[in-house]
């Protein structure tokens, strides 16, 4: 159905550009027949109506009949007083031209009926075999892609969709080129014929990309009313995508008919009364549009509103194409079409993007689609402003200071995407290596790599962004016209008193770069400082960020950290002392310690984590109530406490099945039972005491 609505929407343009070819340019035999039984004027006269019939001397003549006579008045010499003369004029001429427009057309197609006497191919029956051999080899294509693809079973692919749909067209426009400048044209009428033949080509591109594009763009739209909790609009795609084709076609034939206009040498205010006239058809399609767009549900009060102001406005643009001021007139399109078509490309290129984007490639091709899409669609609408500006805009382009500044803002957009294209590539290409710095791994060379990378890359990041924007910006002013030698120059010597004033700053930075080359500390490694310590979690200009074990957050500038000891490199030595009872048997306690070490090693989740399984060193000292024994073992970086919780553990079950005995206070008392009483109580509050102590130290050890 879709294809069948398709191909008759393209008969029917095509139909309506053969009507109009007909209608303008269509000699019927009859005239051929009067011109050839025409009595032939004299040699003299026949060079100079060939002299008059030459384009360079009508358009001579026609800017000599235009141009304004000299009066003793004096010139407008303000900016907007130009404006109004200009205007003033212009619609002058084109209220004078009214009377000739229809003698100019006929003059024209008395022109190139006598040129077809000469030539070799009449007006329709060429346009016809160049259309011929352009669908010919359109279809041929379009047969061959049909049989390959139903070989290969290849055709549910978008991809192969898009290129089935937008090849052959291509092939299409370059057979009928080809076809048009091998054939034998008269002059004034290749002239004719050629815009109308590009105009069709660029209609058809255009349909078949935005065809194209609509399946992805109805896509993006149903997942984006999904994300907001509404049911897409299955009009809605359909709707502007018949709407852009009726757009295009308008403004393809009236693109096509000034062309033709110009190179037949009509005269400009009979040009500028024709496109004028075309013009009310596209007005006429865009106030038809926004009276019928699909909206979302809203009062009738804001839609009355809303419809009004884009009619007035649509109207306000007709008025100013018509008062012949382009500049103003391309900006306000600009200002009407260029968001609805960023959002439209956004939208498109959203669903074409790949969201688990693993490789540089993958992310460079992402960021092209996204930001590269924007870019060139405003950069586009630049650079044709000012060609627009260049050709239309003699009025400003007197005042230096506005050509100047208007030139300056047109580099600028183009300057400020390109920054914008170059740091989201730089971003994407820093993010996807930190995502790959994240992911665990067991090699510690490795693991050493990435967190070395997760400490630097963001400090590239944040660096490459204020060089984007500064370096952005001077390029934006130079264009603007600003010597931006003095303000380097200026900056230098207001940062050196800058510096002056704000050494605690500069030695912040500098001691941070210091550290950084000196590796003296990454992201995730736990590091103390004087009174600060905690695990690291990120890093700014001057100063880092301290998570201590127990929930705060340190900012630290990097010129108060000084020496700096870090906990988490290559492995740590943990120490601890257990006291027993003076008739343990010191060789056994080494025993049993040497089995919780194995035992200990085979535990799958601390055996990894363990370089040298627990030990014992030996005799500590000697106390008042038992002897002291040192305990040691090598472990990799944050993982020590951990493993000691569940030694200690095994080692206090160890003593009790063993018969080894903990140190603890003793008192023998002689005397009556009141004194034994008392003394035990003592005992037992000295006891008490201690194990609270005992249990501090382990709490303080646990929670580092």
């Amino acid at each position: 159905m879709s294809s069948t609505l398709r191909l008759g929407g393209q008969g029917a343009v095509l139909a309506l550009f053969v009507l109009i070819l007909q209608l303008v340019f269509g000699l019927a035999d009859p005239l051929a027949a009067q011109e050839a039984a025409a009595v032939a004027p004299p040699p003299k006269v026949q060079q100079l109506i060939d002299l008059l019939d030459d384009p360079e001397v009508r358009q001579w003549l026609a800017a000599k009949q235009t141009a304004p006579q000299p009066t003793a008045a004096t010139p407008p010499s303000g900016v907007a007083s130009q404006w109004v003369a200009q205007i003033r004029s212009h619609l002058g001429g084109m209220r004078e031209a009214a009377p000739r427009l229809a003698p100019e057309w006929m003059a024209a197609r008395e022109r190139i009926a006598a040129e077809m006497n000469q030539g070799s191919l009449p007006i329709l029956r060429g346009f016809a075999f160049v259309l011929l051999v352009g669908y010919g080899a359109e279809f041929l294509l379009r047969y061959v892609l049909r049989r390959s693809a139903s070989r290969s079973a290849a055709t549910s692919g978008h991809d192969l969709a898009a290129l089935f749909r937008i090849a052959p067209l291509i092939v299409f426009a370059i057979a009928a080129i080809a076809a048009f400048v091998l054939a034998d044209w008269p002059k004034r009428l290749e002239a004719a014929v050629a815009p109308l033949l590009i105009a069709w080509i660029a209609a058809r591109l255009l349909i078949a990309v935005a065809s194209a594009l609509r399946p992805a763009y109805e896509n993006a739209e149903g997942v984006e009313a999904q994300e907001v909790g509404m049911s897409p609009a299955p009009d809605l795609a359909r709707f502007w995508h018949s709407r852009f084709v009726l757009f295009v076609c308008a403004v393809a034939f009236l693109w096509a008919v000034m062309d033709m206009m110009q190179a037949l040498s009509f005269p400009a205010d009979v040009r500028d009364l024709t496109a004028a006239g075309l013009g009310l058809v596209i007005l006429g399609i865009g106030i038809d549009t926004v009276l019928r767009r699909p909206v979302p549900e809203i009062t009738a009060g804001r839609r009355f509103l809303r419809n009004a102001l884009l009619v007035a406005f649509l109207i306000l643009l007709w008025l100013v194409w018509v008062a012949g001021m382009k500049v103003l007139f391309w900006l306000g399109v600009y200002v009407l079409g260029l968001p609805p078509l960023l959002r439209f490309v956004s939208a498109t290129t959203r669903t074409t993007l790949d969201a688990e984007a693993t490789d540089n490639i993958r992310v460079m091709r992402n960021v092209l689609i996204d930001r590269g899409a924007r870019f060139v669609i405003i950069a586009l609408a630049a650079a044709w402003l000012a060609i627009v500006f260049r050709f239309n805009g003699s009025a400003m382009m007197q005042d230096d200071a506005f050509n100047r500044a208007f030139r300056g803002v047109l580099a600028g957009v183009v300057i400020l995407l390109a920054a914008d294209l170059i740091w989201q590539l730089a971003k994407e290409f820093i993010n996807l290596h930190v995502r790959r710095a994240s992911v665990d791994v067991a090699d510690p060379v490795q693991l050493a790599r990435s967190m070395r990378l997760r400490t630097l890359l963001p400090i590239l990041r944040n660096f490459l962004a204020a060089f984007i924007a500064v370096v952005a910006g001077m390029m934006v002013l130079s264009g603007l016209g600003v010597e931006v030698g003095p303000l380097i120059a200026g900056a230098g010597v207001f940062g050196v008193a800058i510096g002056f004033g704000s050494q605690t700053l500069v030695k912040d930075i500098i001691s941070g770069i210091f550290y950084m080359m000196d590796d003296a500390f990454r992201v995730g490694e736990y590091i103390q400082s004087g009174s600060y310590k905690g695990t690291v979690e990120s890093f700014s200009i001057r100063s880092v960020k301290l998570r201590h074990h127990r929930g705060p957050v340190f900012t630290v500038p990097f010129g108060s950290l000084g020496a700096v000891q870090n906990m988490s490199r290559d492995w740590v030595i943990d120490k601890f002392m257990i006291n027993v009872s003076y008739d343990a048997d010191v060789a056994k306690v080494k025993k049993v310690v040497k089995g919780i070490g194995a035992a200990l090693l085979e535990d799958p989740e601390l055996g990894p984590l363990i370089i040298e399984t627990v030990k014992m060193k030996g005799v500590e000292q000697f106390g008042d109530y038992g002897i002291t024994l040192s305990f040691a073992m090598t472990t990799k970086p944050g993982h020590q406490t951990q493993i000691r919780r569940r030694a200690q553990s095994m080692i206090k079950e160890a003593f009790d099945t063993n018969g080894i005995h903990f140190a603890s206070p003793t008192v023998q008392v002689a005397g009556d039972e009141a004194q034994a009483t008392a003394a035990a109580a003592a005992t037992r509050d000295a006891i008490t005491k201690k194990n609270a102590a005992l249990a501090a130290q382990e709490g303080e050890a646990a929670a580092e």
